[in-house]
């Protein structure tokens, strides 16, 4: 068995071989400036450190995705609030036109029903002074 064909284990999980370890540590160890993840040389051979690379990369994407989702959340949520703000301002303004209307259609039947008692009242004298009118005529023409 050489040292490629051997490969480490973990709980039972088949890990990386010692040239892959190497491999990812002199990764590790490479200078910032040096490193770049866009090329394939940058992490070796690629059939052997494919999975670490796709692993890597779709953690990074992942991240990235769940950024842009967290974004685009907090910008639906602002826009939201944004929206209830602006209705619960057309409200509290229509709010206060149906009170300013309903104050003044108050008024508007206060004087409607003095009115109308002024009326009833005016109503029930000459319907008084008919009546005189009718006895005095019976009586006249009584006589």
């Amino acid at each position: 068995m050489s040292e490629e064909d051997f490969q480490f284990s973990c709980h039972g999980e088949v890990m990386l071989t010692p040239s892959e370890l190497e491999e990812l540590f002199s990764l590790i160890n490479q200078p910032a400036e040096n490193f770049d993840p866009a090329s394939p040389s940058s992490f070796g051979s690629q059939g052997s450190n494919r999975a670490v690379y796709s692993t890597h990369e779709r953690k990074l994407r992942r991240k990235q995705s769940n950024r842009e989702s967290a974004r685009r959340s907090r910008w639906r949520k602002k826009r939201h609030l944004e929206n209830l703000t602006n209705q619960l301002n057309r409200l509290k303004a229509e709010n206060r036109e149906l009170k300013n209307r309903l104050g003044l259609t108050t008024q508007h039947n206060m004087l409607l029903s003095f009115e109308n008692e002024h009326l009833k009242f005016e109503s029930a004298n000459l319907v008084a002074k008919l009546l005189d009118a009718y006895r005095i005529l019976g009586t006249m023409l009584s006589q």
